[in-house]
């Protein structure tokens, strides 16, 4: 047994290439580095979240939510009171998040996230069982208990008082189900979830992508021209890949190459629609990371997405290269600070992380290493719906 876990995790760390862009010792190199710089604070936070209980929405319910104790709220963080109408519909502030906005789903929904990404971390790092089985009623309580699980849609996620019950583009919320997604492939793999809780979790995930992919919400959202679609199209592939829909996968394939790529990066690798935000700097890292994790997830021995490049040129590598300068060095950056935040970003950021693997790119490592991996301002956690890279290795 000792034995083979330690093969396991030579081989998970060691990674497997799709190109000759990089080679499995280089890549293999960027992972172990990266774990030694992870290692100690991971564990212990995956420590601190041995004991504690499963929390769902079903604990905190809103009384303006049109749905039922099951289902997902949200409410748009940009919208207002009207000043000259109190009592009217809201009105929207770009950039500017209504801290009384009802947010307790999304709070509960994120630390889920947190929690099994952490000890499926530690889990990975360490090869101790109790870390793998704490994530286990926390996985029952929110897909497989009656009581308190969560129904698989988001047709109530981001409502805004006296206008929508609930809008397409509060899809986005659903983004921090991916490291539990991607929690559930990796101690599958290992034997560690109960056959018949898998079948129901695996349940769960595929009438979730159903929803996603036939839903007038989510078609919608699958269009959208910015971020939106990013991760729509990133959220439904880690999906489709927990529950192996092939269908999915050539569907997510395709809108990254015929609409997503071509559609929002210009030609020096910048993403035009994010930088008209109020926010340019962290909107332009967050639609990067979300690019990435695309091609992290939709590429295997058969489909490479990572070296993909539109007719015009476009591609990752050139995506990743035009924000690095701005991350290694905030100075650097072009346009006003954003309106919120500014001073919370850059952390570290994933595509720079997994680019460097893939890519072989030195640079970028050092860029992800210095910057802040343990994070603590609620709005920063938000916006990066992958905390936990190791969790991620397997893919590359």
């Amino acid at each position: 047994m000792i034995l083979a876990r330690y093969l396991f995790v030579l081989f998970f760390f060691a990674g497997i290439p799709f190109s000759s862009s990089t080679s499995s010792r280089e890549g293999g190199k960027y992972k172990k580095k990266a774990v030694r710089v992870l290692k100690k604070e991971a564990v212990a936070r995956a420590d601190s979240n041995l004991r504690l209980p499963p929390l769902t929405i079903t604990a905190i319910p809103c009384r303006r939510s049109r749905g039922g104790l099951h289902d997902f709220y949200s409410e748009g963080d940009y919208w207002w009171p009207d000043p000259d109408h109190p009592e009217g519909p809201y009105i929207r502030r770009d950039g500017l998040s209504n801290p009384h906005n009802f947010n307790g789903h999304r709070q509960a929904l994120i630390r889920f996230s947190i929690i099994t990404g952490n000890l499926t971390t530690a889990w990975l790092i360490t090869g101790k069982k109790k870390y793998a089985l704490a994530v286990l009623p926390h996985l029952r309580a929110w897909f497989i208990t009656d009581s308190t699980r969560m129904n698989p849609g988001l047709q109530y996620a981001q409502a805004i008082k006296g206008r929508y019950s609930g809008r397409s583009i509060g899809i986005i919320d659903g983004i921090h189900l991916m490291e539990v997604a991607q929690s559930v492939r990796v101690l599958e793999k290992d034997h560690l979830i109960p056959a018949d809780d898998l079948r129901k979790i695996k349940q769960w995930f595929s009438d979730l992508t159903h929803w996603l992919t036939t839903s007038g919400f989510g078609r919608t959202e699958m269009m959208h021209p910015n971020n939106h679609s990013t991760c729509w199209n990133m959220q439904t592939a880690v999906y489709a890949r927990l529950t192996g829909d092939e269908q999915v996968l050539k569907l997510c394939r395709n809108n990254y190459r015929s609409r997503l790529l071509p559609g929002q990066m210009a030609e020096d690798g910048s993403f035009p629609r994010e930088l008209k935000r109020t926010k340019p700097y962290g909107y332009s890292l967050f639609n990067l990371d979300a690019m990435v994790m695309n091609c992290l997830v939709l590429s295997d021995s058969t489909h490479d997405l990572w070296s993909y490049e539109t007719p015009g040129g476009k591609s990752i590598l050139k995506a990743i290269a035009w924000m690095a300068p701005h991350v290694k060095d905030k100075s650097a950056w072009p346009l006003p600070p954003d309106v919120m935040y500014w001073e919370q970003w850059p952390v570290a950021q994933p595509a720079f992380l997994f680019g460097a693997i893939r890519f072989n790119k030195k640079e970028w490592f050092s860029i992800w290493a210095k910057h802040r991996h343990f994070l603590q301002n609620s709005e920063v956690i938000r916006n990066m719906p992958v905390r936990n890279p190791v969790i991620w290795f397997g893919y590359l």
